[in-house]
């Protein structure tokens, strides 16, 4: 059995559309669980409409991503986990694919699908990453904004990292690999989540054999402090967690030197000040904050 899990954040109408096309495209042998973040209200009901033998969880605090995710696994039934963003939208066969190609590779921990955009569904979102570099904590995603042609329909290879809006792995992996850490709450924690996959010896995997649609924007999405706060926070703290000293101290030198001033010096020019303080308090963070990520102590937001 597959458990699908997603993540509900006050965006019921694009919970619903993904439960819809479960409804259609899924097949029998799967579990749906629907984890409410940060709810006021019990939408129970509401989701099992769309979904009768739906599993919801309501959370009346918002535990992020990784903290949601972590809420649904430990409720999780399924021989496979199947992790999506609740703006996506599965098609015809994508589970019965997802899962053929999982039990086909052993040495595969995360599995991801091509990724197009809602809006376009031409377009490539995602079709694999590059490793990130350590240095720099930079990475590329590969054919973004590409035009789909079939190119991919029968790949399945290895890459840097899975897209969090859609994920694979097996329970009993999960068993030794751990939990998603819920102290990123928002951005990069499924790029951490890959490198403890790695670490266990198993594979990040791309394949074009299943496909999904993803309504993020093609455009550059809103600028708010609270995404410029995450972003300059926990490229750094990904960084500590994951890299050789020897990176770690170079990417240091380099995040506060170059990346840091460039950033405030940006938003400041485009009269955001707001932007500017967010990413300070997101780099100071990781200079007031221990390096051992079980001792950073951290208290996560509610908002």
């Amino acid at each position: 059995m597959v458990s699908i899990i997603t993540v509900n954040y006050h965006q019921n109408s694009m919970t619903i559309d993904l439960l819809r096309s479960i409804r259609a495209y899924a097949g029998p042998d799967v579990e749906v669980i629907v984890v409410d973040n940060g709810s006021t209200e019990d939408y129970g009901d509401l989701f099992r409409a769309e979904y009768s033998n739906l599993i919801y969880i309501r959370s009346e605090k918002n535990l992020g991503f990784a903290g949601g995710n972590n809420l649904g696994i430990k409720q999780a039934k399924g021989d496979y986990l199947l992790f999506l963003n609740n703006d996506t939208e599965i098609t015809a066969g994508f589970i019965f694919s997802m899962r053929g190609e999982i039990e086909r590779h052993a040495d595969i921990g995360l599995l991801s699908p091509l990724i197009l955009y809602f809006d376009d569904k031409r377009k490539i979102q995602y079709a694999g990453y590059t490793p990130i570099n350590y240095f720099t904590g930079r990475n590329k995603g590969l054919e973004v904004m590409e035009d789909d042609q079939g190119q991919y329909d029968h790949t399945t290879n290895e890459t840097g990292y899975c897209h969090g809006a859609a994920m694979m792995c097996r329970k009993t992996d999960l068993d030794r690999v751990g939990l998603m850490e819920e102290h990123f709450f928002l951005y990069y924690e499924e790029l951490d989540w890959c490198e403890k996959f790695k670490r266990a010896g198993l594979k990040m995997a791309f394949t074009g054999k299943a496909k999904i649609y993803h309504k993020e924007s093609m455009s550059v999405g809103k600028e708010s402090p609270l995404k410029t706060y995450f972003l300059m926070r926990n490229r750094w703290l990904f960084i500590r967690r994951n890299a050789p000293l020897l990176a770690r101290f170079f990417f240091s030198c380099y995040y506060l030197l170059i990346p840091t001033p460039v950033a405030i010096i940006r938003y400041l020019a485009k009269g955001r000040i707001d932007l500017a303080k967010a990413a300070l308090k997101g780099v100071m963070w990781n200079i007031t904050h221990a390096t051992k990520s079980n001792d950073l102590g951290i208290k996560l937001p509610t908002t």
